[in-house]
């Protein structure tokens, strides 16, 4: 028997399934640097350098391990010809795989094997708290699919800040109320950064190969300082925690200019490439909460993020898929603005937001979500554009993170399948927490004229579009009362200004 183990860019420990028996006499490890991993969406140039590097360091581990390894570099072919030629000129029996994170490479992987007759073993993801199995298991008996109900069975199962009477710890099971707080007028005042790190010689040969083989794609290196490596990452998992999980609660959906990382963590990419675990994650900050008494909101929220909405969102992507990937439900088809490429937008939340993604590669959740996913919502832009979008120029979106995210929350494109509204609002909410509209030359208040804000004047439009619906929910019912209190006359008003930005949203 022989088998082959791939390692994909994105599946980088040594705690893999895959090694757990792993023979040396007739094992053999591949990793593969696919240029068509980096140019199937047009990819940001830190996502790529960051997969390569990563990958290249992980390469030198398993290496120091012992561990017999074919390393691809530069690769024109993709990750199943790779492997094909591989599997035919070693003669192996087996292919194994720990399961891919997204479909198409999944279904691809499968296919490869079915057709060349070899065995394919393909463990589900030990990383991850609940299983493909369990969460299928526990999503087949409900009516409603919501992260609330999920979170808690996760906080029970595995006795996170829960009590000894299986009651949670504070009271209550989340403290999201308390995690919205905005920055005060004065600003967000000084905030430590997340740790960087100093691209290597490693790393330098990968961004001259990038900068080489990629000039046009979008973003720059010139800021990269991602963590790279397990020991890095480890570095600013105690960063965070010693210096600014202690503030990340209050202000987790603030915003302001030229404050890309707030008070946020920033270790999703780490955690995506599996350089972290989960689980030392949630329990450095638990104990972090024992022993220096951290705000429990604080706390609550960000293991809310891990154990509850990332591994939520994972199992949706796998119960969901790949009818997930082509879902439309408002069947909006517009294509995405340009300055969606390049921040050259004269909305200012669009040129902080976009701006800093091109910058970092990087935006946080907020952003995502009220920012550019609600312009997208408003603005009617196709599904399929804006997830290809965000699966392109966030260094940490793999897309059974992203999809879900985009298509089942920032655009609604599932319809309610597990989210109980669509997340819309005007440029009154950008007001209210960021200084976003400070000298802005469209005012948030103005629901239609040249001066009026897109967010706004888009988000009444919908309102009336959609009010039917609207109107039966409990949830957004207030949002109709308020659009009863606008005239026919003003009504008709944004209607009529509403084509003329949505036949021209290249020029806002």
């Amino acid at each position: 028997m022989k088998r082959l183990i791939l390692i994909l860019g994105d599946q980088l420990t040594l705690d893999s399934p895959l090694l757990e028996h792993f023979d040396a006499e007739t094992d053999e490890i591949i990793m593969i640097e696919s240029q068509h991993e980096a140019d199937y969406v047009w990819s940001h140039k830190a996502k790529i350098a960051l997969f390569l590097s990563a990958m290249r360091h992980f390469a030198l581990a398993l290496q120091a391990q012992h561990y017999p390894l074919t390393y691809i570099k530069e690769s024109k072919l993709s990750i199943t010809q790779v492997l094909k030629e591989k599997l035919l000129a070693m003669q192996a029996s087996h292919l194994c795989c720990v399961e891919p994170g997204e479909w198409r490479l999944k279904s691809a992987i499968t296919d490869l094997a079915s057709t060349l007759n070899v065995h394919l073993h393909m463990p589900d993801d030990a990383h991850f708290y609940c299983s493909n199995a369990e969460f299928r298991a526990w999503a087949a008996d409900k009516k409603e699919l919501r992260l609330e109900y999920f979170y808690r069975a996760m906080r029970k199962k595995h006795g996170i800040l829960i009590d000894a009477h299986d009651q949670p710890v504070g009271g209550q099971w989340n403290f999201d109320e308390q995690n919205r707080k905005p920055y005060s007028k004065h600003g967000p005042g000084l905030i430590n950064d997340p740790l960087g790190f100093e691209p290597d010689a490693i790393s330098r040969e990968v961004f001259d190969f990038v900068e080489k083989q990629y000039p046009k794609h979008p973003g720059e290196l010139a800021q990269f300082a991602w963590p790279v490596t397990r020991e890095q990452a480890l570095d600013a998992l105690e960063h965070f925690v010693c210096h600014r999980l202690a503030q990340f609660g209050a202000h987790q959906d603030a915003m302001w200019k030229q404050t890309p990382f707030g008070w946020h963590a920033v270790l999703a990419s780490s955690l995506n490439l599996r350089l972290l675990n989960p689980r030392e994650v949630i329990a450095r900050v638990l104990l972090a909460y024992q022993e220096q008494a951290f705000d429990l909101a604080a706390v609550e929220g960000f293991i809310r993020q891990i154990l509850g909405w990332r591994e939520f969102i994972r199992g949706m992507y796998y119960l969901d898929m790949p009818a997930m990937a082509e879902a439309n439900h408002y069947q909006h088809h517009r294509p995405l603005p340009s300055w969606y490429w390049t921040g050259q937008s004269k909305m200012h939340c669009m040129q902080d937001t976009v701006g800093q993604t091109l910058k970092y590669g990087y935006a946080h959740h907020i952003q995502r979500l009220m920012i550019t996913g609600n312009f997208a919502l408003l603005a009617e832009l196709s599904p399929k554009q804006v997830s290809d979008w965000y699966l392109a120029v966030y260094v940490d979106a793999i897309e059974w993170v992203e999809l879900p995210n985009v298509a089942g929350m920032a655009l609604f494109a599932i319809g309610g399948r597990f989210t109980s509204k669509p997340y819309v609002a005007s440029g009154a909410y950008v007001k209210r927490m960021s200084n976003y509209c400070d000298r802005c030359p469209y005012k948030p208040e103005l629901r239609y004229g040249e001066q009026a804000c897109p967010m706004t004047n888009l988000y009444w439009h919908f309102l009336i579009k959609h009010q039917a619906i609207f109107q039966k929910n409990p949830r957004t019912r207030l949002m109709t009362a308020n659009l009863a209190k606008i005239s026919p006359e003003d009504q008709q008003r944004i209607i009529e200004h509403a084509q003329i930005i949505l036949q021209n949203s290249d020029a806002l």
